[in-house]
């Protein structure tokens, strides 16, 4: 039986940017389901993340929050071999079967919309390294999009202009690790990762997602 979910739904759309030019399509593959296994253990996800047809996933987050902080999570689970393009939706989802999983409405509208806006950021040189877009559906009084899709912007040209280097410290840092682990697993000292985090624009990455975890 098809129902409607009363409350609005944090939706998320994403696909590979650049997979199918990728020499061991079975290994980006196998690197993709791990960086989505991760995700969903380690989010509290109503509805998990799961890979569909070329290279597409989808799921439904608990919060606005958790969607912006796991998209991050998951493009640096796949940078630099490919990147990926992921659109956030609000609103309500309609479940037009159980089993297997059927779902539509406008939460999912509005994630589609936002994978639409992130392929036009891509035709316009000066955004073409935004790679997240956040939608919310008509006459949802959701998270303000000015302000979510301001902070995606910042956060997701920082990143796309990170070395692969500085990605790893990101990401480690991210993952809860000491200045000292990733260092040694780099080869690098720790004053030199001090200096990526200050240099880079990690350490206002690191503060910009402690912000948002909590939305």
């Amino acid at each position: 039986m098809s129902n409607v979910k009363n409350q609005p739904s944090v939706t998320v759309i994403g696909d590979l940017v650049g997979s199918r030019r990728s020499a061991d399509r079975a290994a980006v593959h196998a690197r993709f389901e791990r960086a989505v296994d991760a995700i969903n253990a380690e989010y509290a996800l109503p509805v998990p993340l799961r890979i569909g047809t070329g290279d597409e996933f989808q799921g439904i987050f608990a919060s606005i929050g958790a969607a912006i902080a796991a998209t991050l999570r998951l493009r640096l689970a796949l940078l630099p071999d490919v990147d990926v393009r992921q659109g956030i939706g609000w609103g309500q989802v309609l479940v037009l079967a159980e089993e297997p999983r059927v779902e539509d409405g406008p939460g999912w509208w509005a994630a589609r919309a936002a994978i639409e806006t992130v392929e036009a950021y891509e035709r316009r040189a000066p955004l073409r390294a935004v790679r997240t877009a956040y939608v919310p559906a008509p006459d949802e009084a959701g998270p303000p999009p000015a302000l979510v899709n301001a902070t995606l912007m910042a956060r997701d040209q920082i990143v796309s202009g990170l070395s692969e280097r500085s990605m790893s410290v990101l990401d480690g840092l991210l993952r809860g690790r000491q200045q000292q682990e990733i260092a040694d697993e780099l080869g690098i000292s720790p004053s030199a990762v001090s200096q990526r985090i200050r240099a880079d624009g990690i350490g206002v990455l690191l503060a910009g997602d402690e912000l948002v975890r909590g939305l």
